[in-house]
C-alpha cells in the first residue's frame, strides 16, 4: 500500500513569470491513480509557523507568507511568491512532515511534493522557497518523535540549503550523491558528499549507492530516513547531467528502501526535482518512483 500525502494547494496558480511548472503536482497523482490501485491519500496541515521560524530567518518568513520578498530574491528562487505560492509552502512543509509521521507507522510514506532543498536561511533558491526536509526533521526531533535522521538527498542537485541549515548537528545527517558539475555551482557541505562525472549510468550509479548506503545507516544508525526522491538523474532531464534510466531509477529506489527496512528504519521520501518539456512523462517518473518504494516495503 503506497500512503501517499497529498493536498490541492500542491497545484498552485502558475506565477505570472518563471519557467517552473506547478502542473507537475496534478499530473504526479493523475499517474499514481494509473499506476496503482493499492494507495491512500493523506491531506496535510499547513506547517505552522513556529516550525518555519525554527530554521528559516523570521524575518524571510515573514517575506514570504505576506508576499512582500524582494525582487533579488523572487529571481534567486525562480518565481513571484504570490499568496497562493506563499499558501502552497506551507502545505508541502506540512506534507513532508506528515510522510515522516506515516512512515513510522507503515514503514515508507510519501509527499507528493516537497525536497525543497536549496533554501537557505534567509531566501530561497532554485525553485525553493522553504526548506521542507530541513523544516521536519527539526520538528520531528524537537517532539521527540525520532532522535536520529538521515537526510539522504539523490536529487541530481546538490542539498546545499540542507547542508547550511542542519550544518553541526549530530543528530542530523546530510547526504548528498549529486552531479559534481550542476547546481548550485558554489557547493555547501554536507556530511558526506558524493559527486558524480557528466553521465554517469545505471552501473556505476548504483555500484557507487551499494558501496556507501549499507555503511552510512551501519555507522550512523538513524531512527528515520528522509529522502529526497528527485528523478532528475534520469538520462532524458532537462536539467540532469547524469544517464539513469527508468530501470535504474527503480533499481535506485528499490535499494534505498530494502537497505533501510532491512534494518528497520522507516523511510519518507520527498518528490525532488524533475524536469522535462514533457511535463506528464516526468510525473510519471516520479510516480513510478513512489510506486516501486511502496512495492519494495511491503516485501520487507
Amino acid at each position: 500500500m503506497l500512503h501517499i500525502v497529498h493536498h490541492s494547494d500542491y497545484v498552485a496558480p502558475p506565477p505570472t513569470r518563471g519557467s517552473f511548472a506547478f502542473d507537475k503536482y496534478r499530473l504526479v497523482m493523475d499517474a499514481v491513480k494509473q499506476l496503482s490501485d493499492q494507495h491512500i491519500v493523506h491531506a496535510p496541515h499547513a506547517m505552522e509557523r513556529t516550525w518555519l521560524e525554527a530554521v528559516h530567518d523570521p524575518e524571510y518568513v515573514d517575506q514570504v507568507l505576506s508576499s512582500t520578498l524582494p525582487h533579488e530574491k523572487e529571481r534567486r528562487i525562480g518565481f513571484p511568491v504570490s499568496a497562493e505560492i506563499s499558501q502552497r509552502v506551507r502545505f508541502t512543509s506540512g506534507g513532508t512532515w506528515l510522510a515522516a509521521k506515516l512512515a513510522l507507522e507503515h514503514g515508507y510514506a510519501a509527499n507528493s511534493a516537497g525536497g525543497s532543498h536549496h533554501a537557505l536561511a534567509d531566501t530561497g533558491a532554485g525553485y525553493c522557497v522553504f526548506n521542507d526536509l530541513a523544516v521536519s526533521a527539526n520538528r520531528l526531533i524537537a517532539e521527540g518523535d525520532v532522535g536520529r535522521i538521515l537526510i539522504l538527498d539523490l536529487d541530481v542537485h546538490q542539498g546545499d540549503g540542507t547542508a547550511s541549515l542542519l550544518a553541526g548537528r549530530s543528530d542530523i545527517m546530510t547526504v548528498s550523491v549529486h552531479a559534481e558539475k550542476n547546481f548550485p555551482v558554489r557547493k555547501a557541505r554536507s556530511s558526506l558528499d558524493i559527486e558524480l562525472e557528466d553521465g554517469t549510468g545505471d552501473a556505476e550509479y548504483l555500484r557507487i549507492l551499494s558501496l556507501e548506503l549499507p555503511a552510512i545507516l551501519n555507522d550512523f544508525r538513524p531512527d528515520l530516513v528522509l529522502y529526497q526522491a528527485g528523478v532528475d538523474p534520469h538520462v532524458d532531464d532537462r536539467l540532469g547531467r547524469l544517464g539513469l534510466t527508468d530501470e535504474g531509477l527503480a533499481a535506485r529506489e528499490r535499494f534505498v528502501i530494502r537497505q533501510a527496512r532491512q534494518q528497520n528504519i522507516p523511510v519518507a521520501s520527498a518528490l525532488g526535482g524533475g524536469y522535462g518539456t514533457d511535463h506528464m512523462a516526468v510525473a510519471k517518473r516520479h510516480a513510478l518512483s513512489m510506486v516501486a518504494m511502496a512495492e519494495e516495503n511491503s516485501r520487507c
